[in-house]
């Protein structure tokens, strides 16, 4: 087990990670810390041979990070743990035993993760998706007491998220263009149209400083969520649907300016810090850099195509079945 931590800034959130990792009741892991700023703020935490401390001279984004730690080991499974993510001390063991209950079909474990100042309220048990592309954290805001069992989820967040480096090499990993933000959805995506099924477990427990570093309503946030949700609409999404795409774009777009008027969701966040002219101004830079980037998607999408083994109907039917409505992600 190899259990990677990419942090920025270091300090006290990322001591607190590293310390409830040493206090896993799973002792077979390696952690790989890497410092994704070149800024030192990690290697008085390096400890042989339990700590590894990589460093970028700059920063390359979560998944090339991630990427970087995972090439330190050849561990079956491979964590990613955001830096202001607190594990209890039985996730490890609760991931890896559920992973290990069926090798040839779950490819990912998803995480309960809770909120660290409330941690009664649900985070994320997974990701849902909306037909345009976009994911919300499943369960977030609600109790997580009503989340207590296990469940074949669509996606695991890649802030405290398993992978079998068996699918890992099979689809390829993090795609480091995304830089920040929907990386994880890429990833899983691609997991499942290899036939890989993704695990909830409630057990794993993780509690969360949500957006800690970029903050919730940050611009750059904004763009990169949309940017790169367009991403993986192109590497992943049948060609046959993409007409479709606008469509729910534009129904969710009229559901965010809604819950932004009502002061409810991120929108209403960006609004009043930003004003509805900078967050146009958001998407449409947003959809440009995806536009100039169709023709590598494009090469990518093709690459992909000797690891698919679902089709393109089964595709939709998973989509439909982990759907979730314009409505909850703009209220998210």
């Amino acid at each position: 087990m190899t259990v990677i931590v990419p942090t920025l800034q270091g300090g006290p959130g990322l001591e607190r990670a590293v310390a409830c990792l040493r206090a896993q009741t799973f002792r077979d892991f390696l952690t790989v810390i890497v410092d994704n700023g070149g800024s030192g703020a990690a290697k008085h935490l390096h400890s042989p041979p339990a700590i590894v401390v990589l460093e970028n001279p700059r920063n390359v984004g979560f998944g090339e990070a991630v990427n970087r730690g995972m090439a330190e080991s050849d561990s079956e499974y491979v964590c990613a743990l955001n830096d202001d993510a607190y594990a209890r001390p039985d996730w490890l063991r609760e991931l890896a035993a559920a992973a290990d209950a069926d090798p040839a079909a779950v490819g990912m474990c998803a995480s309960q993760i809770r909120l660290a100042d409330d941690p009664s309220i649900l985070d994320s048990a997974g990701l849902d998706i909306y037909p345009d592309g976009s994911t919300k954290q499943r369960g977030a805001g609600e109790p997580a007491a009503a989340y207590a069992e296990p469940a074949e989820v669509l996606l695991p967040s890649g802030c405290a998220a398993l992978y079998r480096r068996k699918m890992i090499e099979q689809v390829g990993g993090f795609d480091r263009s995304y830089f920040l933000y929907c990386e994880d959805s890429d990833l899983g995506l691609r997991g499942r149209l290899a036939g890989w099924r993704c695990r909830y477990v409630p057990s794993a427990v993780v509690e969360h400083d949500y957006s800690r570093s970029a903050g919730r309503a940050s611009p750059l946030k904004a763009f990169y969520v949309e940017r790169n949700r367009l991403y993986t609409v192109v590497k992943t999404f049948p060609p046959a649907i993409w007409p479709l795409v606008p469509l729910f774009s534009l129904r969710r777009y009229l559901a965010h300016a809604a819950a932004a008027v009502c002061g409810r969701g991120l929108a209403a966040d960006i609004r009043r810090e930003q004003g509805f002219a900078r967050l146009a101004r958001i998407v449409c830079s947003a959809h440009w850099q995806a536009a100039l980037a169709f023709p590598r998607l494009r090469r990518a999408r093709r690459s992909l195509r000797s690891s698919t083994t679902l089709g393109t109907w089964s595709f939709l039917r998973l989509l439909r079945r982990h759907s979730v409505s314009a409505r909850k992600i703009a209220a998210q």
